[in-house]
Formats: structure tokens, sequence, C-alpha cells
């Protein structure tokens, strides 16, 4: 009898044994499990991370490229979408033409009746290309930041010329310090972003873009 006592209390030690080392084997599992789901993720973020340094890199290899690839500058667009619809520059930009290969000036002006248009001009010999009326609501702030202004997008141009080809060039309306924006590149893809004083036509480097790059690298 005492027998029987004894081999069913070391069956039931066998039993609890197995059932906690199972246990143990169970939590071990969902451990291991939660540690490759977290380098996973790890690994997931590091490969976004790349990737969107990929795609910044890309997308300064294509703006060098299309600045490379412009015979026209800036000021010559400006001036050659003004002869062709007159008005009032406010923005010019070299791109890609509706994401095709072709690469374009695209020149905003605000005629005397308040209508906008977009021109389209040849990178390579300042022709126009077509031009059609577009629609925006920022016409007040326009008029209000250019009011009493001596220097147009035109010579904002060619004062930041002198920094690099430019690529495009901003009326910035908005906030305390109105002014005119252009980006420029350099030989090797190198590019910045600069202001320019609506009065006087100075340029300086945007510190703020300056601070927005800091930020994205941290």
């Amino acid at each position: 009898m005492k027998r029987n006592i004894v081999i069913a209390a070391v069956t039931a030690a066998a039993l609890i044994g197995g059932g906690t080392a199972t246990a143990l084997a169970t939590t071990g599992d969902d451990q291991g499990s939660a540690r490759q789901a977290a380098n996973t993720r790890l690994s997931d973020d590091d490969g976004r991370d790349d990737q969107d340094g990929a795609d910044a890199r890309d997308d300064r290899d294509d703006d060098a490229a299309r600045a490379a690839s412009a015979d026209v500058t800036a000021s010559e667009a400006i001036a050659s979408a003004l002869k062709h619809t007159p008005g009032t520059a406010v923005s010019a930009e070299l791109d890609d033409e509706d994401d095709s290969a072709k690469v374009i000036w695209k020149v905003d002006v605000l005629s005397g009746d308040n209508s906008w248009h977009s021109v389209s001009v040849d990178p390579s010999n300042g022709k126009v290309l077509g031009s059609h009326a577009d629609d925006e609501d920022d016409t007040a702030q326009v008029r209000a930041a250019l009011k009493g202004s001596s220097v147009t997008a035109e010579e904002a141009a060619k004062a930041a010329a002198g920094k690099g080809t430019v690529t495009s060039v901003d009326l910035d309306e908005d906030g305390k310090n109105k002014s005119w924006e252009a980006e420029t590149h350099k030989s090797g893809g190198a590019e910045q972003d600069w202001k320019i004083d609506l009065g006087t036509g100075k340029v300086t480097a945007d510190r703020s873009d300056d601070q927005d790059d800091a930020d994205d690298q941290d």
C-alpha cells in the first residue's frame, strides 16, 4: 500500500515537472517570437530609413540632371513667359512635364485682371510651348506681399544665379518676412535654398530650410 502511494507521488511529481517544463518551453517560445518580431520591426524600420535616404538622393540627382539639361536660365524663362502673357511672374520652376521625361520651365503669371496663367517654356531655346488658365486662391496675399516691392521674380532669379544654377524661384507671401525664395544647384548635385529681399535684392541663405534638413537627419 505504501509502495503504491510512493509510485503515485513520483508519477504526480513527474507530471507536475513535465507541465512546468512545458510551460517554461512555451514561455521561451513566446519570448523568442517577441524578440523575432521586434527584430523584424527594427529591420523594417531600417529598411524604410534606407529607402527614404535613397529617395532623397534620387530626388537630388533628378534635380541636378534637370539643372544641367537647361540652356535657358530661370530669368530668361520668366522674361519669355511675360512676353507671351503680360502680368506679374510669381514663380518659375524647372520640372518634368506631367511626370514625363521631358523637362520644361513652368512660370506662374498673375495678370492685371487677377487671372492666373501657367506658361510652359522650352528650356533649350526659351520658346513658349503653351499656357493655360489656373485657379489660385491666394491672389490677395500675393498682391499684398508685392505691394511696394521693387524686386521682380526675374531680378530675384538673376540675383540667386550667383549662387548656382537656379531651378526654381517662388514668392513666399506667408509670415512676417516676405521674400522671394530660390533653389540653386551646383555641379556635383549640391543644392541650397536662398531668400531674396523684396526691396533690396539681397541674397541670404534660407536658415529655416537648413534647420528643417537637420531635423530630418536627426
